[in-house]
């Protein structure tokens, strides 16, 4: 079917008020979202039994389009590219000045007595000693909790997670993202601790592993303290 000049005037009116609508913010039970077709339907009666016309290809390329906008295929619906979070790898020790009190696995409990797995290692160092962040992430928990003490937990992406325990002071809120290296606390006594010093944990998808490896340039020169004064503990019960 053909269409006049006037016509064509009357849908491309009703072609601007559909834009108009689609790229405005859609509100539940609002004017603009509870008939957005009106504008178009009103055209589509205007076309009725009209004369041949020279803009009838365009009309038909444009009407086209109106078609995929009452369908729903709005700029508002249409899907959007989920970036993929990034992961930060554990590489840095967390504090500079430190002895290995106590090591990762099982070993006897300084506080509790008995045979126990230590999901992290101790590092002794004294109270006030700065803790940083051993790779990017997010505070997932910085507050008391239960035999850690005052504790923060980053979340480094891709199921990869550290734990920092007994600290004397925290330095970082939840929700707030940090860099490798980041001041996060100080290094205390909290919680179930013997002396001042870091637990420290590294986490791959909720399960403990061995930190060390994790500690470049560091790992090789620590070494076990026989030290009954360093500081040990741990958060298992």
């Amino acid at each position: 079917m053909l269409f006049n000049t006037n016509t064509f005037k009357t849908v491309f009116s009703a072609l601007t008020a559909i834009v108009a609508f689609s790229s405005a913010p859609a509100f539940a039970n609002s004017a603009s979202s509870a008939d957005i077709a009106a504008p178009l339907r009103a055209a589509e009666a205007a076309k009725a039994g009209v004369s041949a016309d020279r803009g009838d290809e365009e009309f038909r390329r444009l009407f086209a389009s109106w078609q995929q906008l009452d369908n729903g295929i709005l700029p508002s619906s249409r899907p959007t590219t989920i970036r993929k979070a990034s992961v930060s790898i554990p590489s840095l020790a967390p504090v500079s000045m430190t002895r290995l009190s106590s090591g990762y696995g099982m070993r006897e409990h300084p506080v509790l007595g008995g045979r126990r797995a230590h999901k992290g290692i101790d590092l002794s160092a004294p109270t006030g000693t700065p803790i940083r962040a051993s790779a990017d992430g997010v505070v997932e928990k910085a507050e008391w909790f239960g035999g850690y003490g005052l504790f923060v937990g980053l979340d480094h992406g891709g199921g990869m997670e550290t734990r920092y325990g007994h600290m004397s002071r925290v330095a970082v809120a939840e929700g707030q993202q940090v860099r490798k290296g980041d001041v996060i606390g100080y290094v205390g006594s909290t919680g179930r601790s013997t002396g001042p010093h870091l637990h420290y944990e590294v986490r791959v998808a909720g399960e403990a592993v061995n930190p060390l490896p994790y500690m470049q340039g560091k790992s090789d020169s620590l070494y076990a303290s026989n030290d009954k004064a360093a500081g040990r503990g741990g958060p298992e019960e």
